[in-house]
């Protein structure tokens, strides 16, 4: 099968392409034919650091080439003797082994059947590969940490981006009102999305009009945390997905009786079903910045 390969970390121009043996599945795993794969900023980190390659990746010892990526969409093409909710021939789509070595960056891929979710048929393979670690992350933050409901009021930053874009979709399916943290370029792109406020983050403090926040998702870290803190109101929930909490957000989370968690996205097939089901329905929709060709992945990496 072709392949695109890491032997080294570094520039894009360090991902190759190369023949590679199809990947062998065991007992609860089915081959997927890739139609489409994403990409995320992560994948350019595992390139760029062999210490975040060694952290996400856990490569074997011996491991000298290394194929990124989790993120895919595509038709089974074989399915393990345990599997039972799959069969050749279906379209499935989700994010493969996160952290862990997913080998995205193939045209075949051994992904355990638990992580996956029948593909809606209408959307598209793209539309589902890019519904994958993004809105994972998005739905985990909300739902499985924050514990979303009717009526809250969530506050998202880089409301835009991947992540964000998911956030704002799932969060207003719950019940939720939104505010949305973008430049003016994106404000009505978020208000398609549901957005109910727009705040732009390069002319106003997010902090000096937001204090009662029940939920903050914050995507950028650093001193970034202890604003959100300051926007929420006493016994809110603070998302961190990115960068590390340190002591002053907690202590001012702690006088305010905020919760804090720092996120790490994990693949899980039941929350690609969640997905699945609003991907169907109409109440998410994946925005697709644009697409490349299977060997212009170097290209991609200088996109994201």
């Amino acid at each position: 099968m072709k392949a695109i390969i890491l032997k080294e970390n570094g520039s894009p121009g360090n991902l190759t392409m190369a023949e590679m043996p199809d990947p062998e599945i065991g007992d609860d795993e089915v081959m997927v034919k890739v139609k489409a794969i994403s990409i995320n900023p992560v994948d350019a980190s595992v390139r760029q650091n062999s210490g975040t390659l060694q952290h996400i990746l856990q490569p074997a010892e011996n491991e000298k080439e290394y194929i990124l990526g989790w993120d895919i969409s595509g038709t089974i093409a074989e399915v393990g003797s345990n599997v039972k909710d799959f069969k050749q021939g279906d379209d499935v789509f989700g994010m493969v082994n996160f952290a862990g070595n997913g080998k995205a960056y193939a045209e075949y891929v051994a992904a355990p059947a638990n992580q996956l979710a029948l593909k809606p048929a209408n959307i598209t393979h793209e539309e589902a590969a890019g519904a994958t670690l993004a809105a994972l992350t998005a739905w985990q933050a909300l739902v499985r940490h924050a514990k979303v409901k009717g009526g809250e009021k969530v506050l998202i930053h880089a409301a835009a981006g991947g992540v964000g874009h998911y956030a704002v979709q799932i969060a207003k399916y719950f019940g939720a009102y939104v505010i949305g943290t973008a430049s003016e370029a994106n404000h009505d792109f978020l208000r398609e999305l549901g957005a109910d406020e727009c705040i732009d983050y390069t002319q106003e403090k997010f902090e000096d009009k937001v204090h009662d926040a029940d939920i903050v998702i914050d995507s950028v870290g650093g001193d970034h945390l202890l604003r959100s803190v300051t926007a929420l109101k006493k016994g809110g929930r603070l998302i961190c997905l990115k960068g590390e909490i340190d002591e002053n957000v907690n202590q001012k989370a702690e006088q305010k009786n905020v919760l804090t968690y720092r996120q790490m996205v994990r693949s899980n097939g039941d929350d690609m079903k969640h997905i699945a089901q609003l991907l169907e329905e109409g109440q998410l929709h994946s925005h697709i910045s644009k697409i490349f060709r299977f060997d212009q992945m170097p290209d991609a990496h200088r996109q994201i």
